[in-house]
């Protein structure tokens, strides 16, 4: 489980393509604290950590990984979102994150909204009923505030600090970003679709 607040922002080293692939990830986090085996989120997408050296470590990622998120687009250089697993007593500063991706998003607008950004994403046609104003979703694993949804388009503003610490700063028109709906949501629909 995660937050959807991001603490570090890594970079794709290298990647080996075989029957899925393996992505080494440049980063920050002191990799003497990260077991093998433990779950790293990026991009939003939960993987083990199967290797690891000092300032980096590797992950695997199936073809169903590679088919349903954004993972099969990464090249060496590739920004990544991460965050460690939650633990018990971590402060809960975003919402619950499962770090299963339900489908891809598409940015649509970015513009200026004073200090921040507003981004505007449509949402898979299967996801739209998931999204509601004042809800949250996970996007490339950031967790965020929907302002407003129009059918399968809604908004979003990301502040200058997520821009700066995140993929964020650097999504336009066109990018594509993993998108998590919001856990409560899920549930909710699968009770009201029993009646």
């Amino acid at each position: 489980m995660f937050t959807g607040i991001i603490t570090d922002l890594g970079k794709v080293l290298k990647v080996s393509r075989e029957d899925g692939a393996r992505f080494e990830i440049g980063t920050r986090y002191d990799m003497e604290t990260v077991a093998i085996g433990a779950s790293i989120a990026c991009n939003g997408v939960c993987l083990t950590v199967v290797e690891k050296g000092a300032g980096w470590f590797a992950v695997d990622a199936s073809r169903e990984t590679l088919s349903k998120t954004t993972l099969a687009g990464w090249r060496p250089g590739t920004a990544v979102n991460l965050e460690r697993a939650l633990k018990i007593g971590d402060e809960l500063g975003g919402h619950i994150v499962s770090g299963h991706v339900d489908g891809i998003a598409a940015v649509t607008d970015v513009r200026p909204d004073g200090e921040s950004l507003r981004f505007t994403f449509r949402a898979p046609v299967d996801l739209e009923r998931f999204v509601a104003p004042k809800g949250s979703v996970a996007l490339d694993g950031v967790s965020l505030t929907v302002n407003e949804v129009e059918g399968p388009l809604f908004g979003v503003n990301v502040i200058p600090h997520t821009r700066k610490e995140t993929t964020f700063g650097t999504l336009v028109a066109g990018s594509s970003v993993n998108m998590e709906i919001d856990m409560l949501a899920r549930y909710v629909a699968r009770l009201i679709s029993k009646d």
